[in-house]
């Protein structure tokens, strides 16, 4: 479904990504580990056209996204939760939804993707009239996650949907992906807390320093010695 091929990229003189290749299924949630620094979120960026590649290919569903800008990229069917959630904090939860709801193939069924969300998001539809900005950590992390379904994304790129929040917390989020998943949709997740996401994607791909050093099956990576001394502290 999304693939990339020996994708490079950079800001100004700096490269952050060398030749990485990685692939994406229909239905599967797949995850990127790594440390700080090692090119996670600049992957994302690419992915979702806020930077550019320098080199490589990238297709969704066969046709080629490479290059275009982020909100053509959206237009295909990508969307992308970003690190810190970047909320609009003085607008409420719903208008922070309805922004989602922006293309308008996405705007015409508004209000039956509303429901759903809330479905998915019980307490958001309680605190729908709420400045987002006000809110506690865990529930902007679940409006910055509804704000993305609100396009009807095809593939969800989640950028370490866990930083910053308490443990307790960190459980409730991998719930909610663990639901979303549930619904069928297509998960990209890039997570530092490597325990934690390894319970909830199919596949993974460990990332440093801009390249690809391992990959498998999350049950594999489990039993990697690698991953099990420098990353789970095992």
């Amino acid at each position: 479904m999304l693939s990339l091929a020996a994708i490079s990229a950079g800001y100004g003189s700096f490269q952050a990504l060398f030749g990485v290749s990685l692939e994406v299924a229909r239905g599967e949630a797949i995850g990127v580990i790594g440390p700080n620094g090692a090119g996670k979120t600049t992957l994302m960026r690419v992915i979702s056209g806020i930077i550019p590649m320098r080199e490589g290919a990238m297709t969704l569903d066969g046709r080629s996204i490479g290059g275009l800008p982020a909100h053509r990229v959206v237009e295909q069917g990508i969307a992308h939760v970003p690190e810190n959630r970047r909320l609009f904090p003085r607008l409420s939860v719903e208008e922070n939804l309805r922004i989602g709801a922006f293309l308008p193939a996405a705007r015409t069924r508004f209000s039956e993707q509303l429901d759903w969300v809330y479905s998915l998001f019980p307490r958001l539809r309680d605190r729908r009239t709420q400045l987002a900005g006000t809110m506690s950590g865990g529930e902007q992390q679940m409006c910055a996650i509804a704000r993305a379904l609100m396009s009807r994304p095809k593939v969800l790129l989640m950028d370490e949907p866990s930083a910053g929040l308490a443990p307790i917390v960190v459980h409730q989020v991998f719930d909610l992906v663990r639901r979303i998943r549930a619904e069928g949709l297509t998960v990209l997740i890039v997570e530092q807390n490597v325990q934690q996401v390894l319970d909830v994607v199919d596949r993974a791909y460990l990332l440093e320093v801009g390249t690809i050093k391992l990959s498998g099956t999350a049950a594999e990576l489990k039993d990697n010695s690698l991953i099990r001394t420098a990353y789970m502290g095992l």
